[in-house]
C-alpha cells in the first residue's frame, strides 16, 4: 500500500536564481532528503536560498538512479517528503528524474512538480520557429551509424527539433547539419538567463561559419526547423508510380498496386487505386483486381 509520503520533481534555476519559484523555496526547506545531480551545486544553491542542507543531499546521477530510485521509494513509502532536482532546469528531461517517477507511480506513490525553468522550452519559446509540433532530441550520439541515423530522424521530422549540445561539439554538429541541408533553418541558444546570453537565429550553412569561426562557451541548445511537407504527388507522378509496380511486378492487381503506390507516395489510396484502375483500362497492367 502506498505510504504517504511525497515525490516532488523540483525545477531550479538554469542561471538566473530569480527565477527559482517560491513553492520551490519551501519544499527544498521542507524535504527530508533531496537527490541532486551534484551535491556541491546544490549546497551552494541552498546557501545562496538561506536553506541549511545538512545531511540531506544525495547524489543521484545517471549512473546510479536506479539505485537511487529504491532508496526514494523506500524513503517515501516510509512518509518521507522527497525532492528531486538536477543541476539546472526541470529533473527528467535529459537529466536525471524519470526513472525515479516511473518507478514511484507505478508503486502507487505521490508523484508532483513544482514546475518551472526549462532550458528546452526557453529556448524553444526564443527560436521564432514553429512551437505548435516539437520533439525533444535531448543530446545526440557522438560518432556512428547511430548518430547518422538520429541526425537522418531529425532532418526528415516535419517538427521543430530541439538538441542538447556541448559547446565543443557544437561546431561538428552545425556543419554535420549544413553538408545535409544547407538552408535549414536553425537557432543556437546559448547562455539562456545568464549575463552572456545569445540568441543566434538563421541558416545551418551560416551557422556552421559563425560558430566554427569562434570558441563557444556555456550551455547550448540547438532548435532546428522541421522538414518541409512533401508536395502531394501530380496525376503524371502518380501514374509513373502505377506503371513502374506493373512494370516491376505485371500480376499485381490494382489493389496491390494501390497499396504499394501510397505507401511510396504518401498518397491516398483510393486515388492510387483510381489511377490504376485507369491505366488497367488502357492497357498498363494485365493484373486482376
Amino acid at each position: 500500500m502506498a505510504g504517504q509520503g511525497r515525490l516532488v520533481l523540483v525545477a531550479t534555476p538554469i542561471g538566473n536564481l530569480g527565477d527559482l519559484a517560491p513553492r520551490a523555496r519551501q519544499v527544498l526547506a521542507e524535504a527530508t532528503l533531496i537527490f541532486c545531480e551534484d551535491t556541491r551545486r546544490t549546497r551552494a544553491l541552498l546557501s545562496a536560498l538561506g536553506i541549511g542542507a545538512g545531511d540531506r543531499l544525495v547524489s543521484l546521477h545517471r549512473h546510479n538512479e536506479a539505485a537511487g530510485a529504491d532508496r526514494i521509494a523506500a524513503a517515501v513509502a516510509g512518509g518521507a517528503l522527497v525532492a528531486v532536482v538536477s543541476d539546472a532546469g526541470t529533473p527528467g528531461i535529459s537529466d536525471p528524474g524519470a526513472l525515479v517517477a516511473a518507478r514511484l507511480a507505478a508503486q502507487g506513490e505521490v508523484v508532483t512538480t513544482v514546475p518551472g525553468p526549462s532550458s528546452v522550452v526557453a529556448a524553444l519559446t526564443v527560436s521564432g520557429l514553429p512551437t505548435d509540433r516539437f520533439v525533444v532530441e535531448g543530446f545526440l550520439p557522438r560518432k556512428g551509424s547511430e548518430r547518422r541515423r538520429r541526425v537522418a530522424a531529425l532532418l526528415a521530422d516535419e517538427r521543430t527539433s530541439v538538441v542538447l549540445e556541448a559547446p565543443g561539439r557544437l561546431s561538428a554538429t552545425l556543419e554535420e547539419l549544413a553538408a545535409i541541408d544547407p538552408g535549414r533553418p536553425v537557432t543556437v541558444v546559448r547562455e539562456l538567463t545568464k549575463l552572456h546570453e545569445e540568441v543566434w537565429r538563421g541558416t545551418a550553412a551560416d551557422a556552421a561559419t559563425e560558430f566554427g569561426a569562434r570558441e563557444v562557451r556555456g550551455e547550448v541548445v540547438l532548435v532546428i526547423g522541421g522538414a518541409s511537407a512533401p508536395e502531394p504527388a501530380d496525376d503524371d507522378a502518380l501514374e509513373a508510380a502505377v506503371r513502374a509496380v506493373w512494370a516491376d511486378e505485371p500480376s499485381a492487381g490494382p489493389r496491390q498496386v494501390a497499396d504499394r503506390v501510397a505507401a511510396t507516395l504518401g498518397v491516398a489510396r483510393r486515388r492510387a487505386y483510381e489511377a490504376a484502375l485507369r491505366l488497367r483500362g488502357g492497357g498498363a497492367g494485365s493484373g486482376s483486381a
